[in-house]
């Protein structure tokens, strides 16, 4: 299977300036996302998308390729991660190359492993899905068959529908949230019905790293402090 491994990297950021480029234990947030896939042994072509020059002279240095820069008006705030999906895939369809699916890794999540990357792309290469991404188990707290949404009388209603509760922790069903670090698509699904998800959509539950999503600085400093904590353990 051809993989395109993309890496969106914008210059803006407003919660931690220039956030991919960013020393975070000593190194580029990017480089994180790119040892991770390099690793992995299985993407084919590992491109970083961004619109910035110095971000694509980092990027370049630390062994992604960037054979394009974003067009600006897909580097803004509001600006759909899908919409730079697109025109990536694009970007190869028209310069005739062919993949059979895209592995979108963001850097702001980025403690996920190579071993996560492989075990993910070959889960979804044995599968009939359109797609696949990456979760975490919710904990039984917030599990939806225990959490209710206000209804418009301003009573409560269990989020699921259910007319009753489950009383017993041990039978609630196993329940997921996307943690963003992986997102793999087959590329009909992105060229032809311009979604990044389609019909049907497998998982990969992550459990081995921490579940930090990098968009502020308090997200930073819990990622600056699992690294002094790491290193500490390792001795």
């Amino acid at each position: 299977m051809r993989v395109l491994g993309l890496i969106p990297a914008r210059g803006g950021s407003k919660g931690v300036p220039r956030k991919n480029i960013k020393l975070l234990g000593g190194k580029p947030l990017l480089s994180y996302t790119i040892d991770a896939a390099k690793a992995s042994g299985v993407i084919t072509r590992l491109v970083v998308s961004t619109e910035d020059e110095e971000i694509a002279g980092i990027a370049k240095s630390l062994g992604a390729e960037v054979p394009f820069l974003r067009p600006q008006e897909l580097a803004s705030d509001a600006s759909p991660t899908l919409d730079t999906v697109i025109h990536a895939m694009k970007w190869f369809k028209e310069n005739g190359e062919h993949f059979d699916a895209l592995c979108l890794l963001q850097p702001t999540t980025p403690f996920r492993s190579g071993d996560d990357i492989r075990n993910a792309l070959e889960k979804f290469g044995s599968s009939t899905c359109h797609s696949l991404v990456s979760v975490r188990e919710v904990p039984h707290t917030y599990n939806p068959n225990w959490v209710f949404f206000e209804d418009e009388k301003q009573n409560l209603r269990i989020s699921t529908g259910e007319k009753y509760l489950i009383p017993r922790r041990q039978e609630l069903p196993k329940a997921y949230h996307r943690d963003g670090a992986i997102y793999i698509t087959l590329s009909e699904m992105i060229l032809e019905q311009e979604s990044l998800y389609g019909d049907i959509i497998g998982y990969y539950e992550i459990k081995d790293s921490p579940n930090i999503n990098i968009d502020t600085m308090e997200d930073w400093q819990m990622a600056e402090d699992y690294i002094k904590i790491t290193k500490k353990s390792n001795g």
